[in-house]
């Protein structure tokens, strides 16, 4: 698995170290020194996985962590931090951070940690878009170019699960899973509850988002379906 990284931190030593070690690893990695060229180059390049010192200059690692998922962005981040404090960890994890590697910390770990987070986007990141579409999990509220949506509980679980992923297609076993979990429905519900949302988010649109792939599952994609009919 080919991954792109970006390390944050400004302990010069460690950051060579760590960037000689993932090269030797297949991985890239860009380096910044200090919180706001971190945030920078966060903001303008897509990232496998972030690894996020906790104590930086200009702009500390958690006040970054925040800012990156106010925006939405949804790459995962490893925090590094000298301090093994449960305060300090359940602070990082209320600003968003996937993972913490206490200093000083094994190489290969960290490579462990590192390709286990970069099989998934974070879950963490609380506002989601794509294209004219945008939820905001904390506000419980959906919109379409501005228009507020209405969604039933289980339509909300899918369209999240859809934004999360977007464009990509997701697998029909994976929104039924996200939604009720091992006690899976009858064969029909996901086509009815996908029907209504279809409804939902393309009813009154020029252009669909909601899109069926055949044997696979949906995805929400510019290039969507027809409107809906009945399931």
């Amino acid at each position: 698995m080919k991954l792109d990284m970006l390390l944050i931190e400004d302990d010069q030593d460690l950051a060579a170290t760590v960037i000689q070690f993932l090269n030797m690893e297949g991985i890239r990695c860009d380096h910044a020194g200090n919180g706001l060229q971190g945030l920078t180059l966060a903001s303008q390049h897509r990232y496998d996985v972030i690894l996020l010192d906790l104590n930086l200059p200009r702009l500390d690692g958690i006040s970054l962590c925040q800012r990156l998922r106010q925006a939405g962005n949804d790459t995962p981040v490893l925090m590094l931090t000298a301090r093994d404090q449960l305060a300090d960890k359940l602070e990082g994890f209320s600003a968003g951070t996937d993972d913490f590697l206490v200093k000083p910390f094994e190489l290969q770990e960290l490579l462990v940690r590192v390709q286990a987070l970069a099989r998934r986007r974070s879950g963490q990141v609380r506002l989601l878009h794509y294209a004219d579409l945008s939820m905001d999990i904390d506000r419980r509220q959906v919109s379409r170019a501005g228009h507020p949506l209405k969604l039933s509980p289980t339509g909300w679980h899918l369209l999240e699960t859809l934004l999360r992923h977007a464009p990509a297609v997701v697998s029909r076993q994976a929104l039924e899973e996200a939604v009720w979990g091992d006690e899976l429905p009858d064969s029909n519900s996901l086509k009815v509850h996908m029907f209504h949302l279809r409804k939902a988010v393309d009813g009154g649109f020029a252009v669909s988002l909601l899109r069926t792939v055949p044997g696979h599952g949906f995805a929400l994609n510019e290039g969507g379906d027809e409107k809906p009919t009945q399931p």
